[in-house]
């Protein structure tokens, strides 16, 4: 199947997944435990994903919330389209993220979730992770203390653990950037820098920064 029939979206501080419906449930399985076991480590624990409505069976359902599960994340179905007020039935869904414990709340509120292009000149500084569905374009900058997710290509500059965690990372599904920093270390692309086609992750390991490519 396609990388490109499953995403994973931003959508109003929450995530959001969405497909086509004619892909095969076990399609749908096996294309998300990738993605999900190659952002691993990226995901905050607690952060609410929603899934289509009316689309999985009681059973299916349940095995998606319990792949989510295994990989700290919320599974709820999407929250229904707004229609005239017969009833109050919409609020079945909004305590959802209230309902979670202290401290997921507390991890979700720490993840920027960005859902456009950073275009230059424009900056983003926050002290969690960021997840960025869209293009970061040269002259555009992000500083968080957490690691850094760009769902699209990386031209800018990024500065990931900036507090001081080298633990943290960097992804892009095109890692082209002007300049990158992990904690206290700083790497530049070389001038003859070539899209290799994959997405790639870079780390610091052995007191440097090295960059390798991940399957979303």
């Amino acid at each position: 199947m396609s990388e490109d029939k499953i995403k994973i979206k931003g959508e109003n501080g929450e995530l959001a997944l969405d497909f086509p419906s004619d892909v095969p449930f076990s399609e749908i399985m096996e294309e998300l435990e990738r993605k999900l076991d190659s952002g691993t480590g990226f995901f905050l624990r607690g952060t609410v994903v929603r899934v289509p409505r009316d689309h999985f069976a009681k059973d299916a359902f349940a095995a998606v919330q319990e792949l989510f599960r295994t990989h700290g994340l919320i599974c709820r179905l999407a929250k229904p389209e707004p229609a005239a007020p017969l009833s109050s039935q919409p609020r079945e869904v909004q305590p959802v993220v209230a309902k979670t414990q202290e401290t997921d709340t507390q991890e979700l509120q720490r993840m920027l979730i960005i859902d456009k292009t950073l275009r230059g000149g424009q900056a983003v500084e926050t002290e969690g992770s960021v997840i960025v569905f869209g293009n970061v374009n040269p002259g555009a900058q992000i500083t968080a203390g957490g690691s850094v997710d760009v769902r699209g290509t990386c031209r800018g500059v990024v500065h990931a653990g900036a507090a001081g965690d080298s633990t943290a990372f960097i992804i892009a599904d095109h890692l082209m950037p002007t300049q990158i920093r992990i904690a206290n270390y700083v790497a530049r692309p070389p001038d003859d820098l070539e899209d290799s086609g994959k997405a790639e992750r870079a780390y610091v390991k052995d007191g440097q920064i090295v960059i390798e490519p991940i399957e979303r």
